[in-house]
């Protein structure tokens, strides 16, 4: 999932109010996209922190051991992961986790943002999406599937693996990421977070846990940025007639208010629309013939995303289909936060 999950705490999200109003939420969701850019990828400066995706991360250093401490630990035998879980060094010699399901399906996640960036089903087909312009150099975020979103800074570096398990014969893996020198110069704050990763036979799931391990209080909003392949012009999305929305275009900066009227969302130009309080179940036709139901719990909203023609080279080979949490979560002490979400081929 490309998911895609991005843990974005910018200052005005802590200082902003708790109302649920539309106004409100849009004056949250100005600020939010100012620091989460959708349509190009902005880097953060040089990670050294593990960040909030389908992965959990541990505290790996710029240089050599950010780049290869996971693959050197896993070719020393010093860690053993559970059967249909293994790591190795990906795209630009970045660890990767793949994920192999005895009914045929795999995954693969980068450590690196914990970013998942391969979903196949049994028949071999990729349902998921890597930009042409992804690069794989622990720099940049990834521009693939499932990922966080722009500029949280848990996209910008490597997870560790905390735990992996076969459950019911499906291949799971938990990832991490704690707080350090380098989230703490953006956002001090103690935290935890853990990503679990699960593949079964036509389907993907994962579970974000936030942990506030901190003193005070802290807020921060998360999404998934996930790409889906698609034939662009055959795409339609169900399930969120009725649903509020803010439409980015024709300006980004001010969002427009309304109301979703269409039984079926299609993308015959640039879409960049936020749905607040979109139903928990959605169905995606990626005009490739294949029907995916995205469905979760407590990820209160939906983003939809296709750059048309600002991605000339690329925009009818994806469409972006995102479980968000636009409102700001609220956590005391010792206190958690869990979504999940669950992609399945029907």
């Amino acid at each position: 999932m490309a998911a895609s999950c991005t843990l974005t705490v910018p200052a005005p999200f802590a200082a902003a109010s708790s109302s649920s109003s539309t106004s409100a939420r849009r004056y949250r969701y100005q600020h939010h996209a100012q620091f989460l850019p959708r349509t190009c990828l902005h880097s953060i400066p040089r990670p050294v922190l593990a960040r909030t995706d389908p992965v959990v991360v541990l505290v790996v250093l710029p240089g050599a051991r950010r780049r290869f401490g996971v693959v050197a630990m896993a070719s020393a035998g010093q860690k053993v992961y559970a059967p249909g879980v293994a790591v190795s060094e990906g795209n630009g010699g970045l660890p990767k986790i793949s994920l192999k399901s005895p009914h045929g399906s795999e995954a693969e996640i980068y450590l690196f943002g914990a970013c998942v960036t391969s979903w196949k089903v049994p028949n071999g087909k990729d349902l998921l999406f890597v930009r042409p312009d992804a690069v794989f150099n622990g720099q940049k975020p990834i521009r693939a599937n499932f990922t966080f979103l722009q500029h949280g800074f848990a996209r910008n570096v490597n997870w560790s693996i905390t735990d992996s398990e076969v459950t019911e014969g499906d291949p799971t893996v938990t990832l991490e990421l704690k707080d350090d020198s380098y989230s703490r110069s953006m956002w001090d704050f103690s935290f935890q977070a853990l990503y679990k990763v699960v593949l079964h036979s036509t389907s993907l799931s994962t579970t974000l846990k936030i942990i506030n391990t901190d003193d005070k209080p802290f807020s921060f909003t998360s999404a998934l940025h996930t790409y889906f392949s698609a034939s662009i012009a055959g795409v339609s999305v169900k399930g969120l007639k009725g649903s509020k929305t803010l439409n980015k275009d024709p300006d980004p900066k001010n969002p427009l208010e309304g109301k979703e009227e269409r039984d079926e969302v299609t993308f015959p130009g640039f879409v960049d629309c936020v749905y607040l309080g979109a139903p928990s179940e959605l169905t995606l036709d990626n005009g490739l013939g294949d029907k995916i139901v995205i469905s979760n719990t407590n990820w209160s909203d939906a983003v939809l995303w296709n750059p048309h023609l600002q991605m000339e080279a690329c925009y009818k080979d994806f469409v972006c289909v995102e479980n968000a949490k636009i409102e700001t979560v609220q956590l005391g002490p010792k206190e958690s936060w869990v979504a999940e979400q669950k992609i399945e081929l029907i």
